[in-house]
């Protein structure tokens, strides 16, 4: 324990979490949709189970997704790792007359995850992390010239949080306060639709949320866990704004507001089998920008199965939600929804393990993979007169990634 060490090991410690940190933030880069804009999981245990975290624990990985379980930390445990990510977006504008689709170039992104936790005694608990949690992007400036608009966004969203949780007997409540730091960038050329190179460059911002957690322990196998997220307002001067003046729509606003959520879960274990479900309510439809897009609430249903030895585990998981994005009466949302943030995959199948070298040291893996989900929405009324070949606009989007994990306890 770190009441234990000397100040030589306490200073390099320091160190080599300051290190760790630094370089995770210089890894962040564009991230992708799952849930949402949401990742279906955070960290590698979570993420091969198929997203699940609010009643079973994942030790240090679990500060963000319900920090009332890290009271499963025996000591001080570190976790760090990230999620290599490659989705492939293609989109078709006037599918019907056999226009050509244009591929994203957005197509292969590293997302980084830290995660520390510290048992203070047989009570309280305290970690802090550093995740990357959200974002979405596609980049067509490599198609012809006003092909896809050459639209290019970029939204990356990184959180820092704080998790202070205290257990009793079976009962753990958990209490975390988030930093998040956002950067946008839109940019298009609209010389197709009348227009004409827009952008304002990248817009950076930080807001201030909290999450709260509470899990049961029955002491039977059996553990009951329920997690709320609250909102976390942003603002990203002139993107909106000046994206939507490009297509003629002034006033526009610039924030962005990150949803609010709320879940519950159900885990079990017995023996080597571990067995656990979450469902989460992602609030788009209240929250300002998305709600402005049209994005709808998503009902999120993760199931985890987990197989455990005595120095490794297999995992493996599903996790389904409809998409957030749904067709609107403004064709002009339609097509910046499917061109810009095409945020409407579905079905994600995981498959996870761990390896344990020693007591102290383990790897994680984690695969998970989203089939193609294709959309085709109306633009018509958008373009008046409306070209015949671009009465609707379509967009596939598939998604695969390898997270990796390396965890230290002592």
């Amino acid at each position: 324990m770190m009441s234990h060490l000397n100040k030589g090991q306490e200073e390099m410690k320091i160190q080599t979490i300051s290190k760790l940190i630094a370089l995770s933030l210089i890894a962040a880069t564009t991230l992708q949709a799952t849930n949402g804009d949401n990742l279906i999981g955070i960290g590698a245990k979570a993420r091969g189970m198929g997203g699940v975290g609010i009643a079973v624990s994942h030790g240090a990985e679990s500060g963000l997704s319900n920090s009332a379980l890290i009271t499963s930390v025996e000591g001080t445990e570190i976790s760090f790792g990230g999620t290599l990510f490659a989705p492939t977006i293609k989109t078709t504008i006037g599918p019907s007359l056999g226009q050509p689709s244009y591929t994203s170039d957005a197509d292969l992104n590293m997302i980084p995850e830290v995660s520390i936790v510290h048992k203070i005694n047989d009570n309280w608990y305290i970690g802090v992390g550093m995740w990357g949690t959200a974002g979405m992007g596609t980049d067509y400036s490599n198609a012809p010239t006003g092909a896809n608009a050459n639209m290019v966004t970029n939204l990356q969203l990184l959180q820092f949080g704080v998790p202070i949780a205290y257990k009793v007997d079976g009962l753990s409540v958990a209490f975390t306060p988030i930093m998040q730091y956002g950067n946008l960038d839109i940019n298009y050329n609209s010389v197709g639709f009348g227009g004409g190179p827009t952008g304002a460059g990248l817009a950076q911002d930080f807001g201030f949320g909290y999450n709260v957690g509470i899990a049961y322990d029955f002491s039977n196998g059996l553990t009951l866990g329920a997690i709320y997220k609250s909102s976390i307002e942003m603002e990203y001067k002139n993107q909106l704004s000046t994206a939507m003046q490009g297509f003629g729509v002034l006033n526009f606003s610039d924030k962005l507001e990150q949803p609010s959520e709320y879940g519950i879960g159900i885990a079990y274990e017995m023996g080597e089998h571990t067995f656990a479900f979450d469902y989460k309510k992602i609030k788009w439809s209240s929250a300002t920008g998305y709600s402005d897009f049209g994005w709808k609430d998503q009902n999120v249903y993760a199931f985890g199965y987990q197989f455990a030895q005595d120095n490794w585990a297999l995992r493996v998981g599903y996790n389904r939600a409809d998409s957030a994005v749904a067709e609107q009466a403004n064709s002009l949302y339609n097509m910046l929804n499917l061109l810009g943030f095409p945020a409407n995959a579905e079905t994600h199948y995981t498959l996870g393990g761990t390896y344990d070298f020693s007591q102290q040291f383990s790897v994680d893996l984690a695969y998970v993979y989203a089939p193609k989900t294709t959309d085709e929405f109306a633009i018509a009324p958008f373009l008046n007169p409306a070209p015949a070949a671009l009465q609707t606009i379509q967009t596939s989007h598939q998604e695969s990634s390898l997270s990796f994990q390396l965890n230290y306890k002592f």
